[in-house]
């Protein structure tokens, strides 16, 4: 494996790079994040053509780019650096690969080219704030509890007017991008509780009728979430038949999405920290206290070295994206150790609400709260990862060999499985 960078792959960190320090400063995030929209559409049509962000790691059939996770990895990674709001994350994350593995034929052609070109927005909506479980980060998706169940709660899908033609009724909380996308992928459940299953479906918010979308007051306004409502709303099967894979699909699709949610954060705690140490390092050069910049330096360099060590991980996840979960947990964790200090080492400048280091402490806070927290990332990716399997085995030996099984001590179960 050769982990350095291609020129290309440069060149597309160094567009990036010189377009949002030109395009998306302080007060133009600001102003995007309050528009009805909650990002800047002329700049996101703008980097939807140089350098082609949503279609990056879309097939050339589908006029997309053709390239992989590591320069989708890339582009999160700037993003995240600048705190840029867009629809990146939910349409070339959550939505576009979930068409290009369950979709048909048509139904690719029709919608990914749109996207790639930056016109067509798309997220995914699952219901009950479960997505993490959902792709597979923080639980088993299968099963599809997560989704209601098929009992009461959740989305409930049902055919009408033949098999083309679907009914969804439910709500889905917490749909990242919710507000604006132009196409939603919804996770229901149809088939009733004996036959029940998970399937995704198409729905357009602009035209299907019985579609309510509210924006929801949210910690980080750079990355909006919504509650969608479906009422008896009109929705289009996603693939040929109801016999698709779904969870499997949303697993697969999940390992992407930690690994480009990860370079994400590093992006954005390594802008914390680069705010941060110029501060220090201006408030040294304007006469602060002597040795002030010493005292703080090792700080700084324990900061720089645990970003580093993120990267690295969020790089080997896009490579191979099974380590997804892990390289999620690492980096949120860092990000909320950077920002922390980033908001402490400017002393009680830091600590004002105007701040620039707010906005990467607020999405530090929120992004754990949505994908995580960062102990059940790891906690399932041991699991997964058969990490406890040895030692679990070992002690119900133990107990079969010392006198009988392991419940004839009271409680003794309970202690085994805590």
């Amino acid at each position: 494996m050769d982990a350095a960078f291609t020129a290309e792959q440069d060149e597309i960190r160094r567009t990036l790079r010189e377009l949002l320090a030109e395009r998306c400063g302080p007060a133009d995030v600001r102003s995007a994040v309050r528009s009805a929209d909650g990002y800047d559409e002329a700049l996101w049509r703008q980097l939807a053509r140089d350098p082609g962000l949503p279609g990056l790691a879309l097939p050339e059939k589908y006029a997309g780019a053709g390239r992989g996770l590591v320069e989708l990895a890339i582009a999160c990674e700037e993003t995240g650096r600048a705190l840029l709001p867009s629809p990146l994350i939910p349409t070339a994350a959550l939505a576009a690969p979930l068409i290009v593995a369950l979709g048909t034929d048509a139904q690719r052609t029709a919608l990914l080219p749109g996207i790639a070109a930056g016109g067509l927005t798309a997220t995914l909506a699952v219901p009950g704030g479960s997505l993490p479980t959902a792709l597979g980060l923080t639980g088993d998706p299968t099963g599809g509890a997560w989704a209601g169940g098929g009992r009461a709660g959740g989305v409930q899908a049902r055919p009408v007017g033949g098999a083309e033609g679907w009914r969804l009724y439910g709500e889905a909380a917490q749909v990242l991008g919710g507000h604006s996308a132009g196409l939603l992928l919804v996770a229901a459940h149809t088939g009733g509780f004996p036959r029940s299953r998970t399937l995704l479906f198409l729905v357009r918010p602009d035209t299907a009728a019985g579609v309510v979308r509210t924006r929801l007051t949210q910690l980080d306004e750079t990355r909006p979430l919504a509650r969608v409502e479906l009422r008896d709303a009109e929705a289009e099967l996603l693939g040929a038949d109801d016999s698709v894979d779904v969870t499997g699909a949303l697993a697969s699709a999940g390992r992407g999405v930690a690994a480009l949610l990860a370079a994400e954060a590093v992006g954005a705690a390594a802008g914390a920290l680069e705010r941060t140490v110029a501060h220090v390092r201006a408030r040294e050069r304007l006469g602060g206290a002597a040795g002030s910049f010493r005292a703080v330096e090792p700080r700084l360099a324990d900061l720089y070295v645990r970003v580093e060590a993120a990267r690295s991980a969020a790089y080997y996840a896009a490579w191979e994206p099974t380590a997804g979960g892990l390289s999620l947990a690492q980096a949120l964790e860092v990000l909320r150790i950077t920002t922390t200090e980033a908001v402490q080492l400017p002393g009680g400048t830091g600590f004002a609400g105007e701040h620039e280091a707010h906005p990467y402490f607020r999405r530090a806070a929120a992004d754990e709260l949505l994908f995580g927290p960062v102990h059940r990332l790891r906690d399932h990716a041991a699991h997964r990862a058969g990490l406890f399997a040895s030692s679990n085995s070992g002690r119900a030996s133990a107990g079969r060999v010392s006198g009988g099984p392991a419940s004839s001590a009271p409680g003794s179960a309970e202690r085994v499985a805590v």
